[in-house]
């Protein structure tokens, strides 16, 4: 599915950023510019509008409508691996994929209520001044929003991490960090969901997805084929209680990054390679001179 304009354009920024290996560039066009102080009052004031009466009504609007669109937007989701899932403790979980579309936590909405949890999605603070449709859902469909600042970082993420833990929620965070549109391969991995992992000792749920091509031309975009996913539920990843936090986060992270790699290879049959190539942006007819 296309969301958003200039398309080319997003591509061309990913090739960039992939062949200098900066896996974490803003590649979007037109993302919200904001300064520390702005990101910094936007979301406190997302958290303190969070028990007003307006703001209630809207979450339960929100949550259902998010659970429509999932259903209608990635009811055709297929989930390979879930016995992987079998013995997992039951609470709360840190849940990884690659990110890769505006609306990629639909297929993990639908993994979360096939094993009968309620999913938060840690967020760029910005995301919540989104355009139009996006920016409601991205208030109201129970986001934690995540400002770069040492000291929201230190004190109050970890506050509203583990008050969706306590409800025995899924948190979906997206260790690659930034959106890289219709991007096939596993990007090199962040340390902050592992390390939340690890301090609050439970399990990261590891996922990745692969992007099918379907025979059928986009409506919106005759340069694209329309796209289907495959979510595969790799080994879920848990926290080593000899090791401390920060030992932790870097072994878990990188063997997240390793299940991630290697689920790719088996998937596409191709070892992995940050070379751009054409192939890599699911679903495009185009080229890159």
């Amino acid at each position: 599915m296309i969301f958003g304009d200039n398309r080319e354009a997003v591509i061309k920024n990913i090739k960039k950023a992939a062949n200098e290996r900066n896996f974490t560039a803003k590649v979007e066009i037109g993302d919200p510019q904001m300064s520390l102080d702005q990101r910094l009052k936007l979301v406190n004031d997302y958290w303190n509008k969070r028990n007003t009466f307006s703001s209630k009504l809207n979450n339960r609007i929100g949550h259902l409508l998010f659970g429509t669109l999932s259903r209608a937007l990635a009811g055709s989701t297929e989930f390979v691996g879930l016995e992987n899932l079998n013995n997992l403790p039951i609470g709360g979980a840190i849940l990884t994929s690659n990110h890769y579309n505006q609306v990629d936590s639909l297929p993990m909405k639908l993994l979360a209520n096939k094993m009968h949890h309620q999913l938060s999605i840690v967020i760029e603070d910005t995301n919540l001044m989104l355009p139009g449709f996006f920016r409601y859902l991205m208030n109201y469909v129970g986001t934690i929003p995540l400002v770069q600042s040492p000291s929201y970082i230190g004190n109050e993420f970890p506050k509203h991490l583990s008050a969706a833990l306590a409800k025995n929620n899924w948190v979906l965070i997206y260790p690659e960090q930034e959106m890289w549109w219709n991007y096939r391969k596993p990007r090199k991995l962040q340390r902050g969901a592992y390390y939340f992992a690890a301090k609050q000792n439970i399990p990261v749920i590891s996922t990745f997805v692969e992007i099918k091509d379907l025979p059928k031309i986009e409506k919106k975009d005759p340069n694209f084929y329309e796209t289907k996913y495959i979510v595969h539920v790799l080994p879920p990843i848990f926290p080593d209680v000899s090791l401390n936090a920060n030992e932790n986060a870097h072994k878990m992270m990188e063997l997240d990054y390793r299940q991630k790699v290697a689920a790719y290879e088996k998937i596409y049959g191709k070892k992995l390679n940050y070379d751009f190539l054409d192939w890599d942006i699911a679903g495009w007819r185009g080229h890159l001179s």
